[in-house]
């Protein structure tokens, strides 16, 4: 049988609890009244028949009264209440206040939480924690069948990804989300917190293989850079990628990306020292590029204006020699010595 999914939900509007509490005491007061009258009858009036009567219903009013109480339902802001009664979706309460509800309609959340919370009460009553301890169980197991709707923050832990050029790459992003549709995230999936850190993994890895993590290749122009999207330098354009593929995958949990955030990107460490060094290697190539572009165009501008200004008349041999020792001394990445000639330069 196919799962059915819930794509509408049901928005209860319940009456306010108060009413029904005040109402619920009176019963409780009446019921006993109505035992201890009962108890009276039999006992002084030999009326075993009203006694019995009056006993009876006493009973049967105060079990009526203990089971109204479960209906009493307290919804704290941003947090929701997804209810069933009998096994069927009856509806989802997001008004906080204090409210009444069907005694028989139960609250549904994931059993992965609830197993979650029941194991804390249990460790700390083997543990003999103290009592705060054991309240703060008690707290978890009552939350756990409300669904927060606040907005939340989860850290995906790093990733281990070949990128675009098949160069090993540590990502993790963090995910700002919140559930906007509790029916859903209660209903259609296990748990949906779970559902959305497995769903987070998946994206990063679809989405940084799409990409490399630098341009490392020294042949590429500037031009190539821009137009190339690479996840250090569009680490912002990508994450927003993500976003949007993984707001598609969890819509059917009822949770709504509010961003995703790239928060670290880095090679392997198996790569990590080789692409460093090769980096190093290309920055030091482009800088010697810009040295030698540099000194030429001084050279030129050396010779033209000897020439212009009619200082010395030099013929190929000597421009040569001169453009040879300038540019020794212009690239050299130490400083030159020079050595005076105090004769003749022939």
């Amino acid at each position: 049988m196919s799962q059915v999914k819930y794509t509408e939900e049901k928005i209860l509007k319940p009456i306010k609890g108060f009413v029904p509490l005040f109402l619920i005491i009176v019963f409780i007061l009446a019921s006993i009244g109505l035992m201890i009258l009962g108890g009276i009858l039999i006992d002084e009036y030999d009326s075993y028949v009203l006694g019995g009567v009056s006993l009876g219903l006493g009973i049967l009013l105060c079990i009526a009264s203990s089971i109204s109480f479960a209906g009493l339902k307290v919804i704290n802001p941003n947090e929701a209440i997804v209810l069933s009664l009998f096994g069927k979706y009856i509806g989802t309460i997001y008004e906080n206040g204090f409210w009444y509800v069907n005694p028989f309609a139960s609250a549904i959340y994931p059993q992965a939480k609830i197993a979650e919370a029941k194991n804390a009460r249990l460790q700390a009553y083997a543990g003999k924690k103290s009592q705060a301890e054991v309240s703060a169980s008690e707290a978890a197991i009552a939350s756990a069948k409300k669904v927060s709707t606040k907005v939340c923050t989860f850290v995906n832990g790093n990733q281990k990804v070949n990128d675009k050029l098949g160069n090993p790459v540590e990502v993790s992003a963090i995910v700002i989300w919140k559930v906007v549709n509790a029916t859903k995230a209660v209903l259609n999936v296990d748990y949906y917190k779970e559902y959305l850190s497995n769903q987070t993994d998946s994206t990063i890895r679809n989405v940084a293989r799409l990409y490399p993590y630098d341009i490392i290749d020294d042949e590429d122009d500037e031009k190539d850079e821009i137009n190339e999207k690479t996840l250090r330098g569009s680490a912002t354009i990508i994450a927003e990628e993500m976003k949007k593929e993984l707001a598609s995958k969890v819509e059917d949990a009822g949770i709504e990306i509010v961003e995703v955030r790239l928060n670290q990107i880095a090679y392997a460490p198996e790569i990590a020292a080789a692409m460093l060094q090769r980096q190093q290697a290309i920055a030091v190539i482009a800088a010697r590029k810009k040295i030698v572009e540099g000194a030429v165009t001084m050279v030129e501008m050396a010779l033209d204006k000897l020439k212009e200004d009619d200082v010395v008349d030099l013929d190929e041999e000597r421009k040569a020699q001169m453009v040879s020792n300038l540019l020794v001394v212009l690239c050299s990445s130490k400083e030159a010595n020079p050595i005076l000639n105090a004769g003749s330069i022939y």
